[in-house]
C-alpha cells in the first residue's frame, strides 16, 4: 500500500510538470525570438529549467533517505526503521521515474535525428 502511495506522489510531480509546460501560451513561444538568434528573457519557466528542478528533487530526495538511513544506523531514536524503508523506497521510486523520462527523451531525440531532412 505504502509503495501506491509513493507512485501517485511522483505522478502527481510529473503531472504538474506536464501542466506546466502545457501551459506556456503560443503568445509566449512566439515572442521569445524576435530575430533570428535574439532570445527576449522571459517570466515563464523553460522545459530545461523545469527538467532541471525535476532532478534536482529526485536528488533531494536520495539525500534524505540517505540522511534518515544513515541517522538510523547511528541509534537516533526519533528514526523508525519503517520510515527509512518508506524513504527508500520513494527514492527509489522517483529515480525509476526520472530514468523512465530520461529514456523517452532519448528515443524522441534519436526519433527526430532520424528524420530526412
Amino acid at each position: 500500500m505504502v509503495d501506491r502511495a509513493d507512485i501517485n506522489s511522483v505522478l502527481m510531480q510529473m503531472r504538474t510538470i506536464k501542466t506546466q509546460v502545457q501551459s506556456a501560451s503560443p503568445e509566449m513561444m512566439s515572442g521569445m525570438v524576435s530575430e533570428p538568434g535574439a532570445i527576449k528573457p522571459s517570466d515563464r519557466t523553460g522545459f530545461g529549467d523545469i527538467l532541471k528542478n525535476a532532478v534536482d528533487a529526485v536528488s533531494e530526495t536520495q539525500a534524505d533517505a540517505k540522511k534518515m538511513a544513515v541517522a538510523y544506523e547511528k541509534g537516533d531514536p526519533t528514526i523508525d526503521l519503517p520510515q527509512v524503508m518508506i524513504a527508500a523506497e520513494k527514492a527509489s521510486v522517483s529515480f525509476q521515474a526520472m530514468t523512465q523520462v530520461r529514456n523517452r527523451l532519448v528515443s524522441a531525440y534519436e526519433d527526430v535525428m532520424k528524420m530526412p531532412i
